[in-house]
């Protein structure tokens, strides 16, 4: 039987970290605040912005929540990100994509200061994590997998890793922060031949394939451990991730679980980036 990497318990000790540092900054006069733009009313936009207004109060870090109109043209949202920009009593932005079809994403996330970018979405941040600048803040996801990886005290040092996916969410930065924690990587996507054999090779395997149920037993080797990325909905209406658990749990030697895994994590690591935003800006 696999150890379960549960999410609550980083989780958990993510919260009590950040309440103790934002009663610091409140001592100081500084009071971490998270701004959120939502465009429209999708049902996951939604419930995604209620999961983190909830993170956000729990560690006693301020929220102000800028909704927008489905229609709103691309300049009046231009002209309210340079309104957020200015406000300095906004320490970080988190923008809920994806985007209206009418709006570019990439003039969009372009517009917002890099210094309150704490979801890595522009580009000065994904510049910064290829090249190991810790001064931006990386994509909250595969943070959240490298937060697991610490908190379970699992050295990635000289070990063999492998990604499944090469998207700029998710693959691209893991990999990248997997080798400025000096792993050797190798990264895998739909063209990679024998992806089986490659993933059975690895210590490590963080898997965001964005494929329900879609690495099975021949993926995996007894000691490896399993960072399953993937939110699915299986058959049989299950929440389920991109690994099938019921296969490789009996095999392995870790492995995150879906749900209770990465997801539980992530938004800690964004509260976690509003706060070290605000140290920033005091600085």
């Amino acid at each position: 039987m696999a150890q379960l990497l549960q999410g609550k318990a980083v989780s958990g000790a993510l919260n009590e970290h950040l309440k103790q540092e934002v009663l610091t900054l409140n001592g100081k006069g500084i009071h971490p605040t998270l701004g959120i733009i939502r465009i429209g009313e999708r049902e996951d936009d939604i419930a995604y912005e209620r999961g983190a207004v909830k993170r956000a109060e729990t560690v006693g870090i301020r929220v102000k929540q800028h909704q927008f109109e489905q229609s709103i043209t691309q300049e009046s949202l231009l002209a309210e990100i340079e309104k957020i920009n200015r406000d300095d009593t906004i320490h970080g932005v988190l923008l809920l994509r994806p985007l209206p079809k009418h709006i570019d994403d990439a003039v969009i996330c372009g517009a917002l200061l890099p210094s309150k970018d704490i979801d890595g979405i522009t580009r000065q941040s994904m510049a910064g994590v290829y090249a190991g600048d810790d001064s931006v803040f990386p994509p909250c996801t595969p943070k959240a997998c490298m937060e697991i990886l610490d908190y379970y005290g699992i050295d990635v040092a000289g070990k063999k890793a492998a990604v499944i996916g090469r998207s700029l969410v998710v693959g691209k930065p893991a990999a990248m922060m997997l080798i400025k924690k000096n792993a050797t990587v190798t990264v895998c996507h739909t063209k990679t031949k024998d992806i089986p054999s490659i993933c059975r090779g690895a210590d490590i395997l963080i898997v965001a394939a964005g494929k329900a149920k879609s690495v099975g037993k021949e993926f995996v080797h007894e000691n490896q451990i399993v960072i399953d990325v993937g939110i699915n909905i299986d058959e049989e209406g299950n929440l389920c991730g991109d690994v099938d658990f019921n296969a490789a749990e009996p095999i392995v030697k870790a492995i995150t679980p879906v749900p209770g895994g990465v997801g539980t994590v992530t938004t800690g690591i964004l509260m976690k980036h509003v706060v070290e935003a605000a140290k920033k800006q005091k600085q």
